[in-house]
């Protein structure tokens, strides 16, 4: 069964398109939203007749509008059913670089992970955990839920949030990705559904089908989640799983509002929906907003997983499943067929920043990442004025939307000057998002201005490209190999 935008959503999507000529006007913004993703790929448009009514235009400009669109290929007519979306060459991400880490030389600068280098305090930890070692030597060092006193460590996070939570609720993993990768292997099989946004952190969608489930893409809308679309969605598809990011979402850096967090809880449940929310991010508040409210607080069966690799640094491999006791077992044993437990030092280090409060290191973190958006947003507002974004109230990442679609184009050409970093068209499990490009704010101040400085070099061929014809994808500076790691 196919997705399908009712007219009024759609209407309100392209609010404002150009009519002179009208029909063109739309077809242009229908373009748009199709290519960015906001539209999915396969999705049923609306009816000639109700998207005519919806935006008060003639029906032959609704007409010439989707004939436009199926003449370049974002569209098809099926006979019988009506005109759904597509996109020239297939559903086909333009360039996933996603999969191989690049070849990057000593001047080169790497923004192809959203990572800061580790807080002060980190070594000392360390140092205390070593001591601590020799007790658990005498053990098989194995522990598939965790070192019982990180569990309830952890769960005293979960507490101070106002969710009460048992030790035998937590699951303690190699990182937040593995975490993800459990939930996808115990509860979506080969016939099951599962919900993801679009655009969304491209690794998570390949740890969600370790089971065998199957992708429904929604699309995530600039200003947030749309209920009217995630309703329709739930409805027709009744996916097993919603793997959703609430809290400072990867790439966009939206925050879901509390109404929207007990609006789509309620949807889920009546549709037996199991939340499997992702708050890796959920502690890098950069700015002075509210707290951000667990989603399990609104959905008792929710699958929580945290991560102390974003949250105080990537080589501290350790993330964890918060779950509802009823599956517990089920993950567990759903774990132990991808590995038998985390090492128990690393477990231990975050035990001891866990039982020491994370207080001050957390501060530090927040105050350099802090510092490096303000310094990020200031040089593409000085360099790159025509690129638009939304200053995020926390995360490690602006997500950039440019002039013309032409992230891949710019992706390649940022190769040559050194600079790599993903395109938008990798976080879209679909395809689209061409538009956008994902900068992080991770990196020294220093850096980050010589990045962009390139980057606008970069830009600045591209543009050059497009206005003499000559766009389209572009072929990799020599030696170049396509990034892997997007985190």
């Amino acid at each position: 069964m196919s997705q399908s935008i009712s007219a009024t959503r759609l209407a309100g999507l392209v609010a404002g398109f150009d009519r002179s000529p009208a029909y063109l006007g739309l077809a242009d913004a229908l373009r748009e939203l199709i290519g960015d993703g906001r539209i999915g790929y396969a999705t049923r448009l609306p009816s000639e007749r109700d998207l005519t009514a919806a935006l008060g235009v003639s029906r032959t400009t609704v007409t010439r509008a989707y004939a436009a669109l199926r003449e370049t290929a974002y569209a098809e007519a099926r006979q019988g059913a009506g005109t759904f979306t597509r996109l020239p060459g297939g559903p086909v991400r333009s360039h996933d670089r996603a999969l191989l880490p690049p070849a990057v030389g000593p001047d080169s600068i790497s923004m192809v992970c959203a990572a800061s280098t580790a807080p002060p305090g980190i070594a000392g930890a360390y140092v205390d955990a070593v001591a601590d070692l020799p007790a658990h030597l005498g053990s098989h060092g194995y522990y598939p839920a965790g070192l019982p006193a990180l569990q309830a460590a952890i769960a005293r996070l979960y507490d101070d949030r106002g969710l009460p939570t048992r030790p035998d609720q937590i699951i303690v993993t190699t990182g937040a990705l593995a975490a993800t990768a459990v939930a996808g292997r115990a509860l979506a099989g080969p016939r099951d559904r599962v919900l993801v946004e679009s655009p969304t952190y491209p690794n998570a969608t390949q740890a969600l089908r370790t089971g065998g489930g199957r992708l429904l893409t929604v699309p995530l809308d600039p200003l947030g989640w749309d209920l009217e679309t995630l309703t329709g969605a739930v409805t027709r598809r009744r996916p097993r799983l919603a793997f959703l990011m609430p809290d400072f979402h990867n790439p966009t850096g939206l925050v879901m509002s509390e109404t929207m967090r007990r609006d789509v809880a309620r949807l889920l449940a009546r549709h037996d929906c199991i939340p499997v929310i992702d708050e890796a991010h959920h502690l890098l508040t950069l700015d002075d907003s509210p707290a951000c409210t667990p989603f399990a607080r609104h959905a008792k069966d929710t699958i929580t997983i945290g991560s102390a690799s974003k949250s105080i640094w990537g080589g501290l491999r350790l993330g964890w499943l918060r779950a509802p006791e009823p599956l517990i077992d089920r993950l567990t044993a759903a774990r132990i067929q991808l590995d038998l437990g985390a090492p128990v030092l690393e477990q231990l280090v975050l035990a001891r920043l866990l039982e020491n409060g994370l207080g001050a290191i957390i501060d530090g973190h927040r105050a350099r990442l802090r510092e490096q958006r303000d310094v990020l947003a200031a040089e593409l507002a000085e360099h790159l004025p025509d690129w638009r974004f939304r200053l995020p109230a926390g995360g490690m990442v602006l997500w950039c939307e440019l002039p013309i679609a032409a992230s891949t184009a710019l992706v390649y050409e940022a190769e040559r000057v050194g600079v790599h970093l993903p395109p938008g068209p990798a976080f879209a499990p679909e395809g689209g998002l061409d538009r956008f490009v994902r900068v992080p704010f991770t990196l020294a101040p220093d850096t980050i201005r010589e990045a962009v400085r390139r980057l606008a070099a970069a830009w600045a061929v591209v543009v050059s490209d497009e206005r003499r014809g000559a766009g389209g994808r572009r072929t990799p500076a020599a030696g170049a190999v396509d990034p892997v790691l997007v985190a």
